[in-house]
């Protein structure tokens, strides 16, 4: 997996309310929560110029009629405004990230577009000339084109599946640069490169292991069928709306309060700010000591906070990554489950304010007032009317 700069994750964040700054980034954008962010025509929109422009500049026009488009300084509309571009500009686009969705003039797309002169724009209101080329990802400085460096001189595998069983499609040979689209989860292999269990597939079709892929810096690149980034709710209640239903179907599958569930997410992922959040829609900072489990679609490193005897230091910690909100509530709901010291709660499953302080009991958390603070929660924005009944 490869990673871009690493984001801090609050494991235990304070319920503390961060707002969005409300600038559009042109008429009619649109947010839309992660439940409705299927990715959906990716591979056809990467499709277009030969894999051999991979990297080169790209040229495309500003569609942007009532106002004029935003410069932002990263993937969403949250990030920093720096700049605009007048409607009809030429553009001149070096590389690409995957971010925050936006239902623009020309498209809805979660793709942002660094500019050659420095800042992101997106690409729902972006027309190219003549057709979309194939967009190389942005490193954290610049456009990264990965290379395939198999072992011996037979080539890279491309597999029809994510693992050494699949089906041999093709071979790339040494040297040769790749068109990678997503990232899936599948076997570990040890490469020429690392040993890694993601799996870059193409746009051609196929999957090759990225243990045998050379990227010269390193991209955050979303795993298939992952829902783009979100940007923090506007308020409390447009926070807990984006998270009830999802927090609901983890009460289905597994007995846990929904109100427990939307409380605890407020409280671990900072209302929706934390990196890992956004990017990953992992709400309760679910680690992956080596596997993804059954529910998270992948692993991503980010840097965090760890406490022991002797005080708090900062590290890097491998983090589960998810489709979208609901498998983070879900795989929150199985991890209470499968762990024996979290089964008294279970007596306490249409009691959330007793399954609370159970959980708390049992060792969720360290902090003395963690109970206390879920149930703060849950009494002030009326929780328990999400829980099934």
């Amino acid at each position: 997996m490869r990673s871009g700069s690493a984001a801090r994750h609050l494991r235990k964040g304070g319920g503390r309310h961060r707002r969005t700054v409300r600038v559009r980034d042109a008429a009619g954008i649109r947010r839309f929560g992660p439940m409705a962010l299927a990715m959906v025509g990716t591979l056809a929109a990467l499709g277009g110029a030969p894999v051999e422009a991979l990297g080169a500049p790209a040229g495309a026009t500003v569609d942007s009629p009532d106002t004029p488009l935003n410069i932002r300084s990263g993937g969403s509309s949250a990030h920093k405004k720096i700049g605009t571009v007048a409607d009809g500009a030429a553009i001149t686009v070096s590389c690409q990230v995957f971010g925050q969705q936006i239902a623009g003039s020309v498209r809805s797309s979660p793709y942002w577009l660094r500019l050659t002169g420095g800042g992101y724009v997106t690409e729902a209101y972006v027309r190219w000339r003549p057709e979309r080329p194939h967009v190389a990802w942005c490193g954290p400085t610049a456009a990264t084109v990965p290379v395939a460096r198999p072992g011996g001189t037979s080539g890279l595998n491309v597999r029809s599946v994510s693992n050494t069983g699949g089906r041999e499609l093709r071979k790339i040979k040494n040297g040769e640069t790749l068109h990678v689209v997503c990232q899936d989860w599948g076997e570990s292999v040890a490469g020429t490169q690392r040993r890694s269990a993601a799996w870059n597939r193409l746009a051609e079709g196929g999957y090759v292991a990225d243990a045998n892929v050379a990227w010269p810096s390193s991209p955050t690149l979303p795993w298939c069928g992952q829902a783009p980034p979100t940007v923090p709710a506007g308020t409390p209640e447009a926070f807990i709306a984006r998270v009830a239903e999802p927090a609901r179907e983890g009460m289905r599958q597994y007995k846990v309060p929904a109100s427990v569930t939307i409380a605890q997410a407020i409280l671990e992922s900072g209302w929706g700010g934390s990196g890992l959040t956004r990017r990953d829609h992992n709400y309760f900072g679910i680690k992956c000591f080596g596997t993804p489990g059954g529910i998270a679609v992948g692993c991503r490193t980010y840097e965090t906070s760890e406490c022991n005897s002797k005080g708090c230091y900062r590290t890097r910690a491998s983090f589960r990554a998810y489709r979208n909100a609901s498998g983070s509530m879900v795989d929150h709901g199985r991890f209470l489950t499968v762990n024996p010291r979290y089964a008294p709660a279970f007596q306490w499953d249409y009691a959330p304010e007793r399954f609370a302080r159970a959980i708390h009991k049992a060792g969720y958390a360290t902090s003395p007032t963690y109970a206390d603070n879920l149930i703060n929660i849950m009494r002030r924005y009326d929780l328990t009317r999400f829980d099934l009944r």
